[in-house]
């Protein structure tokens, strides 16, 4: 509360403050309802193993681990697991076999992020370390028990938002009309992050005219960020937001063939946080194959 004050006191009107990140590192973090307190306040959460395993018991870490993750899941927050995750990896070309095996549990739990610290900044192998950990996230991501446990721990908004029902109704409509992608106008990130919370099974490409926005949502599971300036965007004109989602996706490689299905949320006005209340379908050849009505 007392960092989000000084970063408004000294924030310019109407400039977008920068996003808080707590770091998990101490066993008060769990008493009562700290923890989920804290997410709420926070815009982002790092589980610091290193600095639970000084604090906790060394067999809690793993159970604290997953309790951090899933109550980011619920609260549509993103989630970093950080520390050791390739620490023989500072002086070794390769990991063992155990750290490939603890980088594939954190995102088996649902992170949206892992992260190197002395692999990449201090180690003899600092670019091997980050494709080790790149091959082991799309290793995990193609496995068949991953979309199996995403299902069975995907939380449930309840909220009763409109933009709340239309993310669920984007999920479920890309999923049976086998659309290749979500795309989502918005502008601070809001709709984006609550699409992210459903771990839908197309990637989302979340644009918007704000560059901050694009940045923090680098964070959260499943998004492509686009940046896409006003000049770049008639907001007036539903059908060029369309055609400008279409080009975006196809330049970000997240849809390739004419017929390829786009499920596009937006809403009017734009700019609007949280006035998510438009649903279309549109295939990815662009306005000239469009019915008329869209």
């Amino acid at each position: 509360v007392e960092i989000k004050r000084l970063i408004m006191s000294y924030n310019p009107n109407n400039a977008n403050p920068p996003h808080i990140m707590a770091k998990i590192e101490k066993p008060s973090c769990f008493w009562g309802d700290n923890l989920e307190r804290i997410v709420e306040l926070c815009d982002g959460i790092m589980v610091a193993r290193g600095d639970l395993g000084v604090e906790c018991q060394p067999e809690d870490v793993p159970i604290l681990q997953k309790t951090i993750i899933d109550e980011c899941r619920a609260q549509g927050k993103p989630s970093v697991v950080a520390t050791q995750m390739m620490e023989s990896m500072i002086e070794s070309p390769t990991p063992t076999r155990a750290e490939a095996s603890d980088a594939a549990t954190a995102i088996y739990d649902g992170a949206d992020a892992i992260m190197l610290s002395a692999e990449s900044a201090a180690g003899l192998y600092p670019e091997e370390s980050v494709l080790m950990q790149q091959r082991i996230i799309n290793r995990v991501e193609g496995d068949s028990h991953y979309s199996k446990y995403l299902q069975a721990t995907r939380p449930k908004i309840t909220d009763g938002s409109t933009a709340s029902a239309i993310i669920l109704a984007a999920r479920s409509v890309a999923r049976n009309v086998n659309a290749k992608c979500i795309a989502s106008f918005t502008n601070g990130g809001e709709t984006a992050r609550k699409a992210s919370m459903k771990r839908p099974e197309q990637p989302i490409c979340a644009i918007s005219p704000l560059k901050e926005t694009c940045r923090h949502l680098a964070m959260s599971w499943g998004v492509y960020p686009e940046y896409c300036p006003t000049e770049n965007l008639d907001t007036d004109n539903f059908r060029d937001m369309l055609r400008t989602c279409c080009e975006i996706t196809l330049r970000k490689g997240l849809v390739s063939d004419d017929k390829d299905l786009i499920v596009v949320t937006a809403g009017f006005p734009f700019g609007t946080p949280g006035a998510a209340n438009i649903i279309r379908v549109i295939p990815a050849a662009g306005p000239s194959y469009w019915d008329e009505t869209l």
